[in-house]
């Protein structure tokens, strides 16, 4: 199968040649028709998180079921299904509904190979696994457990997203704050989690919901999906325009720009008990400074992996919200060809695409 690896550092993904896996009895082989371009997918590129290089990246795939192992069960061939990130199933946050937070979520994710250490691509002098998929290829090794099946009328270049990026910013708002009617919400960054953010904090019928963003077409994109007021943090005094909308502070803010001063400004403007959420992934070793007296108000900070999503109950969910036309993700998609993958990457850097959608198709 034809497959894109990245092979140092920054450097771009190159095409190769590699063979095509076999399931273990616990493992389904997917046939790849679209995979999401996420920043992870950057991050790892970079190297801003160690992992083993050369590597097969890509963890928003979706496709069809090619053959499953002889203990699958929830999934057949044929079937079409969304790629997830994987967890182990045995831990304590696995065991407590909790598995984006699985104790050996680290190594599943960007270990470059099976928690026993074993490498499917090994033979080859590469290293998959990522995410517990690899979907930067025509076929993906998937586990039954990060293995979600889709109704097949629903398109798959909108399935691959839902595995990471949407259902992190929409996980957010609808599972880990529950923010209800009434409530006020700021997103501080609008690439594909802050929209999906934004649309679920309008699903929900929160009173306000402000974006933040450098971008204009982003923020006017937000306007449109649901957002009560933009703000451009380039040309706008931020921390004035968010007082002057929320005088006592806001409910709920998420910082997903992953920039520091903007993590300690989200903990700043959040009225006493309320929550600023960090869903932004910065580099190892990143810091923030915080006003430590801030949170003897009853302000909370936390991190949020995934939309403390359980993915088989919340990509359907998803799905039938798409398919409702209250969760309108073909607004954030671009199609791309396999190989203009350097080009959807590209794009995405410079804020021209919110989310690339690569297909594996002519």
């Amino acid at each position: 199968m034809q497959a894109a690896v990245v092979e140092e550092k920054g450097g771009p993904f190159r095409m190769r040649t590699v063979s095509m896996p076999a399931p273990r009895s616990d493992e389904v082989l997917v046939r790849i028709v679209a995979t999401g371009v996420c920043q992870t997918d950057a991050h790892m590129r970079n190297q801003d998180y160690p992992i083993p290089l050369p590597m097969i990246l890509g963890h928003e795939g979706a496709g069809i079921v090619e053959s499953v192992g002889s203990a699958v069960r929830d999934v057949s061939p044929g079937d079409h299904v969304a790629l997830t990130f994987l967890s182990c199933g045995r831990c304590g946050p696995c065991r407590t509904a909790a598995p984006a937070y699985c104790a050996h979520g680290f190594q599943l994710l960007f270990g470059g190979s099976r928690l026993d250490g074993s490498n499917a691509y090994a033979d080859d002098g590469v290293h998959g696994h990522f995410f517990g998929q690899s979907s930067f290829a025509e076929f993906a090794l998937a586990s039954e457990r990060n293995t979600v099946r889709v109704a097949k009328e629903m398109p798959l270049e909108l399935v691959g997203p839902l595995g990471c990026g949407l259902q992190t910013g929409a996980g957010a708002v609808l599972n880990s704050l529950r923010v209800n009617a009434g409530e006020s919400v700021a997103v501080f960054g609008t690439g594909a989690v802050g929209l999906a953010a934004v649309m679920a904090a309008n699903i929900v019928s929160a009173g306000t919901i402000v974006a933040v963003d450098v971008n204009e077409t982003r923020l006017a994109l937000a306007a449109e999906l649901g957002a009560t007021h933009t703000i451009n943090a380039k040309t706008d005094d931020l921390a004035d325009q968010l007082r002057k909308i929320r005088p006592g502070g806001f409910d709920y803010i998420l910082e997903i720009t992953a920039l520091p001063h903007m993590l300690a400004l989200a903990l700043e403007l959040i009225a006493p008990r309320g929550v600023a959420a960090l869903l932004g992934g910065a580099p190892a070793g990143t810091t923030a400074n915080i006003d430590m007296t801030t949170l003897l108000t009853g302000r909370a900070l936390r991190g949020i992996m995934q939309g403390d999503s359980i993915p088989q109950i919340f990509i359907p969910k998803l799905v039938e919200l798409y398919r409702s036309g209250r969760f309108p993700i073909d607004r954030l998609v671009r199609t791309y060809k396999f190989a203009d993958i350097d080009q959807a990457f590209a794009d995405a850097a410079q804020g021209t695409v919110i989310k690339p959608v690569l297909m594996m198709g002519d």
